[in-house]
């Protein structure tokens, strides 16, 4: 009889709830760690240990699992429990050499310029409209956009962002995203996504498959794979592009468990990518896998609120308490939400699939039109970048 296996995530919100609910796919006990209490992913494990996982109060049940997976970004913490985990012989899926690179949008931009991998160019070697971001933030958080002459000359009074944080060219068009998973030398690319952003640029909506032609996904194959070969990645990393006339620019580098993103591939093509890296940790060897015909599935968030349903980026699920999973949500194949019957204020995120991409919007579609007639809601909102 097959030994179900155990595994610990560290950190329950967004990364934390991607975990969680990729182990339960791939039936697997599920012990979540988080220093506070109602986290998101606290409704979709087995088992929810409320302690700071650095503890060696905490070893006992760290000694149960076959691997441990950290789900937030934490650096102090992540070094300690590396160290923890070594310790007590665990396998820890996570690589802090790539990630320390991956966190710096600065380091990551060295590491596109070294590899002669296409990115947007750098300020001032380019034109407006320019795009500044954090170097240490992650995703779209303190992101903003210089269109204007007046802008640039105020963003200029402002020495300490021009030297320490990124500036660049602004590049318009579809955003793709791709994981990879390393270990011990061997790499393997997997489905590229398709990204949709709300007003802020925060991620709102995964398509599969991204309509790319096969040469453009062979490209970004070839550019998931020689990054993770140039930082040696040691488990899994996510890589963000833009299709800007014709090319294939990247945007950034996750050297961690991205949210979002991996179960979209999961329910397009049936890889789970917690598994294939858990067992990768566990056998200490990369787990191949086929990635086959891949099937149509839409993910998007939403929320309820004031008698409206707005698509949203994903910040309002971790702000959102514990969530659990339902099948059949409003016609939906699953939601992850906070939804409880009555209530006039609620979040979720949609899963919808379909032998078609197509396919997967008509239902995605029937299901928003559902839950529209059926809670009485007025207005339906779905903003773009340049909408707000």
């Amino acid at each position: 009889m097959k030994t179900m296996r155990k595994i610990a995530v560290v950190g329950g919100k967004l990364q934390g709830t991607e975990a969680c609910y990729l182990a339960k796919k791939a039936g697997w006990h599920v012990i979540l760690i988080d220093r506070n209490k109602d986290v998101p992913a606290q409704g979709l494990c087995d088992e929810f240990i409320y302690r700071d996982a650095t503890e060696e109060a905490v070893y006992p049940v760290l000694k149960q699992v076959d691997f441990i997976l950290p789900a937030m970004e934490n650096a102090e913490d992540l070094g300690v429990l590396s160290q923890n985990a070594e310790k007590l012989g665990i396998p820890f899926a996570f690589d802090n050499h790539a990630y320390q690179i991956s966190s710096s949008k600065i380091k990551s931009n060295q590491i596109f310029l070294e590899t002669g991998i296409p990115m947007p160019r750098l300020w001032p070697d380019c034109s407006l409209p320019l795009v500044v971001k954090p170097s240490d933030s992650s995703g779209s958080e303190g992101v903003f956009k210089v269109s204007t002459l007046a802008d640039l000359n105020k963003l200029k009074e402002k020495p300490e962002i021009l030297n320490q944080w990124v500036v660049q060219e602004f590049v318009e068009g579809p955003s793709y995203s791709i994981e990879v998973i390393g270990y011990r030398g061997e790499y393997q690319a997997y489905q590229a996504t398709d990204l949709e952003m709300d007003e802020h640029y925060d991620c709102k909506r995964v398509l599969a498959p991204a309509p790319l032609s096969e040469d453009l996904t062979r490209a970004f194959n070839d550019i998931g794979i020689a990054l993770a070969r140039r930082i040696g990645i040691q488990g899994i990393m996510d890589v963000e592009v833009i299709l800007h006339r014709g090319e294939l620019k990247v945007l950034e580098i996750d050297a961690r468990l991205p949210s979002q993103t991996p179960t979209v591939v999961f329910h397009s093509t049936g890889v789970n990518l917690v598994e294939v890296l858990g067992n990768s940790f566990i056998r200490g060897k990369l787990e191949q896998v086929e990635v086959k015909a891949a099937k149509g599935a839409v993910y998007e968030h939403i929320q309820l609120r004031e008698n409206a349903l707005k698509v949203c980026g994903e910040h309002i699920m971790g702000q959102a308490g514990p969530l659990c999973l339902i099948s059949g949500f409003f016609g939906a194949d699953e939601a992850i939400t906070n939804y409880r019957t009555g209530e006039k204020e609620w979040v979720a995120t949609l899963i919808n699939t379909g032998s078609t991409r197509q396919e997967a919007w008509e239902k995605r579609c029937r299901v928003i039109e559902r839950i529209i007639n059926q809670c009485g809601i007025k207005d339906y909102i779905d903003l773009l970048p340049e909408d707000n």
